[in-house]
């Protein structure tokens, strides 16, 4: 929840190696949609960040931080400052983009740090998953994971946009039923926050 007095915060994670394509156009109206309910909004493209992936090494176990020097623990301070975390991503092969798999994965570093650990709960997620393949169906193991660690770290899954027969670049932004799906999430993500 937001302190007393403050604006909400949200932070949108564009998922997608592509910057102008259907994730990034849901993902927008989303951030738009929470802006105009008064939300503070910041934006971070995963592709231009550095984000190595996990190590399995376990340090962070001995120590609440990760032994990795990248943009990771950037991320992890401005997810910690946020109220809702809204997640966009292509589905590839049935699961999302690399990018935001590598940034997911790295949580379990951020978890095993006891003051960030606190900061997950009671968070609010927006998840977009875009697709080429017209059946909604295909986003289930995409869907599946983010519930199941949602609720794992004490988050909310808020809402979910899901974008079927949407291949060309283009395509999410001539259909107005998801970008109308896209604004509703953004104003149910920061309803009563």
């Amino acid at each position: 929840m937001a302190k007393s007095g403050q604006k909400p915060r949200v932070l949108g994670v564009f998922g997608s190696p592509r910057r102008d394509g259907n994730s990034a156009t849901l993902l927008e109206e989303v951030l738009g949609a929470a802006e105009q309910q008064g939300a503070t909004v910041e934006r971070v493209v995963l592709a231009d960040k550095t984000i190595a992936p996990c190590r399995a090494c376990d340090a962070c176990l001995k120590t609440g931080v990760c032994v990795q020097h990248d943009d990771m623990q950037e991320l992890v301070d401005r997810m910690v400052e946020s109220n809702v975390w809204a997640l966009a991503t292509p589905v590839y092969w049935w699961g999302p983009s690399a990018q935001l798999k590598t940034f997911v994965d790295r949580w379990y570093g951020a978890w095993h740090n006891p003051a960030h650990r606190a900061a997950f709960a009671g968070k609010r997620a927006v998840l977009v998953a875009s697709m080429g393949d017209s059946d909604p169906a295909t986003a289930r193991h995409v869907v599946g994971m983010f519930q199941d660690a949602f609720a794992y770290v004490g988050m909310t899954l808020a809402a979910t946009v899901l974008a079927p027969n949407v291949s060309n670049r283009s395509d999410a932004s001539k259909r107005a039923e998801l970008i109308d799906a896209a604004r509703a999430a953004g104003r149910e993500a920061v309803a009563d926050l």
